[in-house]
């Protein structure tokens, strides 16, 4: 979307405004005004001239300008009717040079979670991949995938959902009562740069760095420990889907399990040793769906509280991740808050073995802690099983 076309949506947002005011504010004339005007019009906007000027009185339920009209945070949105993968579409972008986009997509005619496994991503839901370019280690990036997590938890909390986060990702209603269980992975793929940097999946897999350190993950991109202690878990496995992009699985597991899938996350990652070149953070959220047509397991917005804007439901999302973005510390807090994993008794399937106990914390950068007969253990990456109570879980 043009600059010219942002700026007239922010200055519609913010009120009653005159064509001369808005010739002035945006440096066109007031035939160029007019023309903007009707070409919002024609994507369903409701814009009626008025004594003080242009008011909205309509906004499109979906579409690239309907969620950039009150968005209040400086991201690009790139909205298509039908896509292969947001995943994909980012990944070019990020090619080209481009940052702070979203993509968008009605729906996704390709969508592949972890593993290359398919899933669903029909029109109603919520599929979006977030390109930013941090100025940071790649040690942070795996805090970007959280507050992607409580983003979308925060936007479906608002929307009337008891929304909760499963380590490290998956955002998930639990069923307190429900003595069932079940394993979720982490959908994180991060993507060597022309450099030979790391690339890693936070499935449990990851590739070397340049610098050869062990590479450790939680909840995203593998990073190098700078010191490990002896209970690290440490994840060493050469990835063998490196190009997988997918943006969550959300169809992709069983019913009766203590708790129903409402969105899943993969972010992809190309940096060097010292740097993030950029990530995608891709997440499938399950809106406004029909129960009906979800596979066991899953959940919706719609199904939990009743149906959603989905354009107000994204900029919540990307209003939420802002603020995180900006705020890095408050991350690991913000997704402690919003735990449904914490306090639980869990086993953790790694690379290099079963972890057992209970789920005590989660440290920078998203690193699991679990409390076992043998000490405390360090997990990076792996499946997270909530334990049922005749396994000795909560």
């Amino acid at each position: 979307m043009s600059d010219t076309r942002r700026a007239l949506l922010d200055a519609l947002a913010a009120g009653p405004v005159s064509g001369p005011e808005l010739a002035d504010r945006l440096g066109v004339s007031r035939a160029a005004v007019w023309k903007h005007v009707e070409s919002l019009r024609d994507e369903g906007f409701g814009v009626e001239s008025a004594d003080d000027g242009y008011v909205v009185t309509d906004v499109p339920e979906y579409g690239g300008p309907a969620i950039e009209y009150g968005l209040d945070a400086d991201y690009d949105v790139e909205f298509h009717e039908t896509l292969d993968s947001s995943n994909d579409r980012a990944r070019d972008l990020a090619a080209e040079g481009a940052s702070d986009v979203v993509v968008v997509a009605r729906e996704q005619t390709a969508s592949r979670g972890r593993k290359r496994r398919e899933w669903s991503a029909p029109d109603g839901g919520v599929w979006l991949s977030l390109l930013v370019r941090p100025d940071e280690p790649p040690a942070y990036a795996p805090l970007y995938t959280l507050a992607m997590a409580v983003a979308v938890c925060d936007a479906a909390r608002e929307a009337g959902v008891d929304a909760k986060i499963k380590w490290p990702n998956d955002v998930i209603v639990s069923e307190a009562n429900d003595n069932s269980s079940d394993s979720a992975e982490s959908d994180v793929v991060a993507t060597s740069g022309a450099s030979g940097s790391s690339s890693a999946n936070a499935d449990g897999v990851s590739a070397n760095e340049v610098s050869g350190g062990s590479p450790a993950q939680a909840g995203g991109v593998a990073t190098s420990e700078a010191s490990g202690g002896s209970n690290d878990v440490i994840v060493n496995e050469m990835s063998d889907n490196s190009s997988d992009s997918a943006e969550s699985d959300v169809a992709a597991t069983p019913d009766g399990r203590g708790y129903r899938k409402l969105c899943g996350i993969l972010t992809e990652m190309e940096g060097e040793a010292d740097r993030v070149s950029w990530l995608v953070i891709g997440a499938g959220v399950n809106v406004n769906l029909d129960p009906a047509n979800l596979p066991a397991g899953a959940t919706s917005v719609a199904a939990e509280a009743g149906p959603v804007e989905r354009r107000v439901f994204v900029q919540r999302v990307l209003e939420r991740f802002d603020e995180l973005r900006g705020d890095l510390d408050a991350v690991l807090p913000a997704w402690r808050e919003r735990a449904d994993t914490l306090g639980r008794r869990v086993r953790v399937h790694t690379a290099s073995g079963v972890i057992e106990g209970e789920a005590v914390d989660i440290e920078h950068p998203g690193t699991l802690v679990v409390r076992t007969d043998e000490g405390e253990k360090r997990v990076h990456a792996g499946d997270c099983e909530h334990l049922r109570p005749a396994d000795g879980g909560r």
